[in-house]
């Protein structure tokens, strides 16, 4: 069956915008966040905690879920929604990113990438028809094509080399789609170069996908070239379509997304700084661990309508964290993702009251952020552990 209108602009506020995504699996109210459930679970959560926290949406990692469990077990099993339980929409990504930045070993060239597995060292080849294949037998409402990812720093040749490859792959993808029920994404590269970066959003719009993201950002870069670069971006990308910022998912950085076109987002950044004890609230990120809360008989953040705020006290959180106990980690991932749920609803909200400047800047003088060199430090210190790690 072939896909719908896929986007409807609700309303505008200056370039922030409220709309709504319509899915196999149900419409989706944007500005958006979407929770990152790479290996086929949000961690510490169910799926039933997923929707009473508030969400329609969540995003799965095809890179992952190919390894294992694998796409056919996963495919034999009815698709991945009925194999996570999860009946609201799924965004699965192509698994590049993975590749480059997990697999022990890499080698590209035009027909795909060939590498090792993180796992077990197994060799494996993926290729534009294969990524999308996968994609489609997961089953997933959108789906994202194979792109090249550069790093930060990456010199400007190399940077143009893999953009030109992710332009090429992108046809390929299209060609290679089979369900037309699924919407399926361009990723603009470019890296931090202006020039490519236009170049990059001109071609992919000439080729009229569905929605359009905008990758290789919040790798490391400072947060002005970020938003410099998005700002190069966004406004080449059709009005019509969704724009799917990847990866980015700090409080701050929401509100800044959105004042720049930005429809939809997604990070382990929230989920996962709940495990380590850091808890957002209207003041900022706090560590729960710290002594002043361990004797403090009220809410962590009196404003905060979760069940954990609801339910127990700030010492009995910074006693779990203190003992170990596992409970501790989903009671701060619940805080944390509906933290964010209500600030993507606050920022919906306020734009199509047409107060979203206002909106911002009252987010912005009471929310205490992470200074540059912190956070430039966080994020290069969990990239080296995730490599570690698998993911």
């Amino acid at each position: 069956m072939p896909l719908k209108k896929h986007f409807n602009m609700k309303a505008s506020c200056n370039t922030a915008r409220a709309g709504e995504l319509a899915t196999p699996h149900g419409t989706v109210a944007t500005p958006v966040f979407l929770p990152v459930g790479s290996q086929a679970t949000v961690r510490t959560l169910t799926p039933q905690d997923i929707r009473d926290i508030g969400f329609d949406m969540v995003l799965a990692n095809t890179y992952h879920l190919y390894l294992r469990p694998g796409i056919d077990v996963i495919r034999g099993l009815g698709g991945l929604h009925r194999f996570m339980a999860w009946d609201g929409a799924l965004l699965t990504d192509s698994g590049g990113y993975q590749v480059f930045s997990l697999a022990p070993f890499c080698r590209i060239d035009d027909d795909g990438v060939r590498f090792r597995s993180h796992i077990d060292g197994s060799e494996h080849f993926l290729t534009p028809g294969l990524a999308v294949a996968y994609q489609e037998a997961l089953g997933a409402d959108v789906i994202m094509a194979l792109d090249e990812c550069t790093a930060y720093g990456d010199p400007p040749e190399k940077v143009r080399e893999a953009m030109h490859r992710t332009h090429r792959w992108a046809e390929r993808c299209l060609k290679a789609q089979q369900r037309p029920d699924l919407a399926l994404y361009a990723i603009v590269q470019g890296g931090t170069f202006p020039d490519l970066r236009r170049e990059s959003a001109e071609y992919l719009t000439s080729l009229d996908f569905p929605g359009y993201a905008v990758g290789g950002l919040s790798v490391g870069e400072p947060k002005e070239v970020t938003w410099a670069t998005l700002e190069e971006t966004v406004p080449r990308l059709p009005g019509d379509k969704p724009r799917y910022l990847m990866g980015v998912g700090a409080p701050e950085d929401i509100v800044a997304g959105v004042a720049r076109g930005v429809d939809i987002f997604d990070c382990a950044l929230p989920t996962r700084v709940a495990r380590n004890g850091a808890l957002f609230t209207g003041r900022g990120r706090v560590n729960i661990r710290r002594a002043a809360y361990a004797r403090m008989d009220a809410p962590l953040d009196p404003a905060c309508d979760c069940s954990t705020c609801r339910t127990f006290s700030a010492a009995y959180l910074s006693h779990l964290f203190r003992s170990g106990e596992l409970l501790g980690l989903r009671l701060a991932t619940v805080h944390n993702l509906r933290f964010i749920y209500n600030l993507m609803k606050n920022i919906r909200e306020a734009i199509i009251d047409g107060t979203f400047d206002s909106f911002r800047k009252d987010f912005l003088d009471t929310y205490h952020t992470t200074d540059e060199e912190t956070r430039v430090a966080q994020k290069k210190k969990w990239l080296r552990g995730r490599e570690k790690e698998g993911g």
